[in-house]
């Protein structure tokens, strides 16, 4: 693994965009991963982790979230903020690496010949919205979608649950109070190991300055959730835009991807792939082996 970062701009300035970076970077399958609304790109560190052999893996941390910064003007947190970064970030990862010498000469040639290269997209949840988003622009440069439970179809009621917790500044005076806190708010994850949580935790976590420890994110993320009423999120145009191959991911027990919004998922835009994951709810964390197949399988299959 390794990291790097870009340079955003938000109307407030330049804002530093973190990334981790597996496998060839050369390789001609490249995969961005992006996050839930309070996670961090270490959640894909077990998917990159099997794709790095035959993929160019690449996880970022949206703005405000994980490493990258945050941002000084805090209604910036949103959508045509986070799609501009994602932009910029696909310039930079789709271009074919270029050495010197030969090497040069020849990622030249490809860049004329084939222009970049395809973008594959996974996303979770916020993440899969971002690819939503950016697959229905015409002439998007993603090729492959996963959207990982959720769909164009959000329910007020899920919204209504996020916002009891996004947002809070909260604190905990030792990491196992803040595991703790962790795995009983992240239950519908799933049956995940105790390395597996730890895992989340710990890139999920910042230590503060007394000595305290609390959640990886500026808690002004929360700030579309105070804006305006909460209602359904209808993206229904989006999806119907969308015509590169997708694949949607379920938490069988979901309360953010309805079972008859996965359904029609199946019948409208680019008929979506649907498989679902049984004892779990939002979401899956792409963590667990017959998880992992699945989005390998779909996203290397020619």
């Amino acid at each position: 693994m390794r990291t790097d970062h870009l340079h955003g701009l938000s109307a407030s300035g330049f804002h530093k965009l973190f990334y981790t970076d597996w496998g060839d970077p050369g390789s001609r399958h490249v995969v961005i991963c992006v996050h839930g609304l309070t996670r961090t790109c270490r959640d894909f560190d077990f998917l990159a982790q099997a794709l790095a052999g035959e993929c160019r893996v690449v996880c970022p941390d949206v703005v405000g979230r994980g490493r990258s910064d945050w941002l000084c003007h805090k209604d910036d947190y949103d959508y045509p903020q986070y799609m501009a970064d994602m932009t910029a970030l696909i310039a930079r990862v789709s271009a074919w690496p270029a050495p010197s010498g030969w090497l040069g000469k020849l990622a030249n040639f490809l860049t004329r010949r084939y222009g970049s290269r395809p973008i594959y997209w996974v996303g979770t949840s916020m993440g899969g919205m971002l690819g939503m988003l950016l697959a229905a622009r015409p002439k998007s440069p993603i090729r492959k979608l996963v959207v990982n439970d959720v769909g164009p179809l959000i329910p007020k009621a899920a919204l209504e649950r996020i916002a009891t917790y996004v947002g809070k500044d909260l604190r905990f005076q030792t990491f196992e109070e803040l595991e703790a806190y962790v795995r009983q708010t992240s239950a519908p994850f799933g049956p995940l190991t105790a390395a597996q949580w730890h895992h989340l935790t710990l890139h999920g976590a910042r230590q503060n300055d007394d000595g305290s420890w609390g959640m990886c994110y500026d808690p002004d993320i929360a700030l579309p959730f105070r804006k305006d009423p909460l209602q359904d999120i209808d993206l229904w145009n989006y999806w119907d835009a969308i015509t590169c191959p997708t694949l949607a991911l379920r938490g069988a027990d979901s309360d953010l991807l309805l079972k008859e919004t996965a359904e029609q998922m199946q019948k409208r835009g680019p008929r979506a792939i649907l498989v679902e994951f049984a004892g779990i709810g939002h979401a899956p964390m792409l963590m667990a082996e017959d998880q992992i197949k699945v989005v390998k399988d779909f996203l290397l299959a020619e």
